[in-house]
Parts: structure tokens; C-alpha cells; sequence
């Protein structure tokens, strides 16, 4: 089985390049070709991916989150799957270049860099650790899509204020489909992170003997789910729309980009497991 891991671990960069070289070809080429391929490579590099993913997890008996660059695949894996259901969910499948340009150089670091560690803490090696990662992945990688939509409306925005008609104007859905595809990803990345926030405060003080609830790590990720949660009620209920959720979706995705390197690796205690 090691051998099949090893050759998925080469396969999987040509996958994601080759999904993300037919998504360009067609953003910028309107290449028909690339047009009909892409929703199958992207379809096919998400099964390929997922079967590397159980694999692994059978081979090393611990879900795929021990090292740095297990917890590449799985950002490339989550970020990808995020964007699939996106453009399921809005039938528009223009922007997918913007966002799987990420997952490729993901999954080319940690096929390039990955490998299994002598010594795994049994802690690393519960099923609900990755079930908890996993979700949080899921959560972030929709989150930051949700911000790479944000930010491509008020580059669209701009051109429209400023009468500055790029490639970028003539490609990109219109303002109206960009806000929605940025809360469809905010509502799913929503969603996930609630479940690993809740799998968190469950199983982590029974597993983690230093728990703190007054981990930074923990603080942070809660306001970061609070801005998310003061959006979307925004949105719905008092009707916010256009640049300014837009922009209040950038800003949570700055705050999580803060929580995620600077408190993760300077303030945090026991909630850093790499």
C-alpha cells in the first residue's frame, strides 16, 4: 500500500495543476475545450485526492494532521472541495482559477516535503482530532474563499467606478453573482467551523491535559466565528449588502489569518499540535 501512497503523492500536483491550467485556459482563453474539462479534472482530482486521504489514514493508522505538510494536503483537499460546492450551488463556474491556483502549490509542497513521523502522540492519533481539524479546514478554506470573492467585488467594483474595463470585467460574474458566491462560501465555511468548534469544547478537555478555555487560540477562533455569525444575521436580518459585507467579510479574514500564525505559533499553549 505504501507503494500506491507514494505514486498518489506524485500524481496528485499533476491533477491539480491540470485542473487549474484548463480552469485559466478558460477564464482567459474562453477555450471550449478547456470549458468541457474542467468540471470533470475537478471531479476526478477530488476522488483521487479523497482515496490518497483514506489510504494514508489506513497505511499510518492517524488521520492525515501530524506534520506540517499532511496538513498542506488536507488544505489543498478542503479548499478544493469548498470551491466544488460552491460552484455546484451557483452554477458558476468562472472563478475557479482564482481559487484552485491555491490548493496546486499546496499539494506540490507537501508531496515534495511529506513525510511520516518515527513517533506519533496518541493524542494525534484520535479519529475526532481529525474529524476537528478536518471540519476547521473546511471552515477556513471556504472562509478564504469567501474573501477572494470579496476581494474580486471590489476590484470589479472599482472598475466599474473608475470606467477601467480590464480582462477582469469582461470575464467575472457581475457584482450581484460575486456576492453571492462570497456568502454561499461564508454560510458553508460557517457551518464547518461551528462543528469543530463544538467537537473542540467537548473533546479537548478530556483529551488535552493543559486545557484552557482562556487560550488565546481558542479566544480568537470564537470572535473569529462571532464576526461570521454578526455578518450573516446582518445579512439576512437587517439587510447589510454590497461592499460593506464584503469588506466585513475581508476583515474576518484577515483576524483569521492573525489567529492562525501569530497566536497560533506565539501565544498559544496546548492547541498547537505542529
Amino acid at each position: 500500500m505504501i507503494m500506491f501512497i507514494n505514486l498518489l503523492e506524485i500524481i496528485l500536483p499533476i491533477c491539480y495543476f491540470a485542473t487549474t491550467w484548463t480552469y485559466a485556459k478558460s477564464f482567459y482563453k474562453n477555450s471550449k475545450l478547456a470549458e468541457s474539462l474542467k468540471v470533470r479534472f475537478i471531479f476526478v482530482t477530488l476522488i483521487i485526492h479523497g482515496l490518497y486521504i483514506f489510504f494514508r489514514t489506513l497505511q499510518y493508522n492517524h488521520p492525515p494532521v501530524t506534520t506540517v505538510f499532511e496538513i498542506f494536503s488536507l488544505i489543498a483537499f478542503t479548499v478544493t472541495l469548498a470551491y466544488a460546492y460552491i460552484e455546484i450551488r451557483t452554477k458558476n463556474r468562472s472563478t475557479g482559477y482564482f481559487i484552485l491556483i491555491f490548493p496546486f502549490f499546496s499539494q506540490l509542497i507537501s508531496s515534495l516535503f511529506i513525510k511520516e513521523l518515527t513517533e506519533i502522540p496518541q493524542v494525534l492519533r484520535s479519529n475526532l482530532l481529525g474529524i476537528h481539524v478536518g471540519s476547521a479546514l473546511i471552515g477556513y478554506a471556504a472562509i478564504t474563499i469567501s474573501a477572494v470573492y470579496g476581494f474580486l467585488y471590489l476590484m470589479l467594483y472599482h472598475d466599474i467606478k473608475s470606467s477601467h474595463f480590464t480582462v477582469i470585467y469582461k470575464r467575472l460574474p457581475n457584482l450581484e453573482m460575486l456576492e453571492r458566491m462570497s456568502f454561499t462560501a461564508t454560510v458553508f465555511g460557517f457551518i464547518f467551523l461551528t462543528i469543530a468548534i463544538s467537537i473542540g469544547y467537548v473533546w479537548l478537555p478530556r483529551a488535552i491535559e493543559k486545557f484552557s478555555y482562556a487560550d488565546p487560540k481558542l479566544l480568537s477562533t470564537i470572535i473569529v466565528w462571532l464576526i461570521y455569525a454578526a455578518g450573516l444575521t446582518a445579512k439576512k436580518i437587517v439587510g447589510w449588502q454590497g461592499r460593506r459585507i464584503m469588506v466585513l467579510s475581508l476583515i474576518g479574514f484577515i483576524i483569521t489569518i492573525f489567529s492562525m500564525t501569530v497566536i497560533n505559533f506565539f501565544f498559544s499553549s496546548f492547541h498547537k499540535f505542529i
